[in-house]
């Protein structure tokens, strides 16, 4: 099979995963992006823009030629020089999916180089291998809210549509956490009790979601798996878990392994200025500075950019749609 372009761009959204108690198996697509331009070239050329990205490889060891190399060895094609450049909104290791977008848009990227020869769950299955669990790369890929599980040989997924009057306030310290951290202050074992505690609230939060309870979101987003465990790493946590609700949430939970905490807000609540408020004053008590970001589930995973002009810079393409 031979290459059917020379260069592609894609849009792929930030995410955040368990919602508390759905410990890798939710995942939720937000409206923050990044963007990966990918093209054939005689010698490889990585472009990454924006402060967040110093330090990370600009040859052949960077994820996002790594894994578009897995897609063309999968699809039996030879493409071993590429022109990559990448910007990004997403901040890096704050638990808003930043590596599940990566690898994401470089699958999706690598795909519709060469004429897209494999199905979107050959992609999610490469993602979810990737990463080793499925919430951040299902939503990413998909948009909307995933459910899914991986038993370390294949994952499966269902979607549901975003309720439409949700809004998402996620405060973002100004510190990295790294996954592997916050991993590492899990216990290995849990309790039976723990296990039952949060199965049922996953449960009833994804029913929930599902049939529009939003008034059941303070109580089903409550977890007992790993927020307990990770809340030193994150000053404040606790107080906001524990009170993030009387200040006009309709649930709080950690996003994805941290340290970003995530509020999740009627649309048309007048107490919006309030909660946000109340995540800054909490924070800044622990001496912990933070951005805040009002922000929407995103409907849409990654998307193949159709008005995209090759002759173009990445800039140009994407001008009008970046934050900064």
């Amino acid at each position: 099979m031979e290459t059917r372009t020379n260069k592609v761009c894609v849009k792929v959204p930030a995410s955040t995963a368990n919602l508390g108690p759905g410990f890798d198996t939710l995942g939720m697509a937000l409206n923050l992006y990044a963007w990966i331009e990918m093209g054939v070239t005689d010698t490889t050329k990585i472009h990454l823009f924006g402060e967040q990205m110093d330090g990370i490889p600009t040859d052949k060891s960077n994820l996002i030629y790594e894994v578009a190399q897995m897609v063309f060895d999968k699809a039996g094609v030879a493409v071993p020089e590429l022109e990559i450049s990448m910007y990004s909104d997403i901040p890096l290791t704050r638990g808003l999916g930043s590596s599940a977008a990566a690898i994401v848009g470089a699958l999706a990227a690598a795909n519709a180089l060469i004429g897209s020869p494999l199905s979107d769950d050959s992609l999610f299955q490469m993602a979810t291998s990737l990463e080793q669990h499925p919430d951040n790369v299902g939503a990413s890929l998909f948009g909307g809210l995933v459910v899914a599980f991986w038993d370390g040989n294949r994952a499966e997924y269902v979607r549901v549509e975003p309720d439409d009057r949700l809004e998402v306030l996620v405060a973002i310290p100004h510190f990295q956490l790294s996954t592997e951290k916050a991993r590492n202050v899990l216990p290995r074992e849990q309790s039976l009790e723990n296990a039952v505690f949060n199965v049922g609230h996953s449960s009833v939060l994804v029913a929930a979601l599902c049939t529009g309870r939003l008034d059941m979101l303070p109580r089903a987003m409550k977890d007992a798996l790993h927020q307990p465990y990770r809340a030193p790493l994150v000053p404040g946590l606790s107080t906001i878990l524990d009170e993030a609700t009387e200040h006009g949430a309709l649930g709080v939970a950690l996003s994805g392994a941290g340290p970003t905490m995530l509020a999740l807000v009627e649309r048309g609540s007048g107490r919006k200025a309030e909660l946000e408020r109340f995540l800054r004053e909490t924070l800044r008590r622990e001496q912990i500075e933070a951005t805040m970001l009002w922000l929407k589930p995103s409907s849409s995973g990654v998307e193949l950019m159709t008005h995209f002009d090759p002759q173009c810079t990445l800039f140009e393409n994407i001008k009008g749609e970046v934050r900064a």
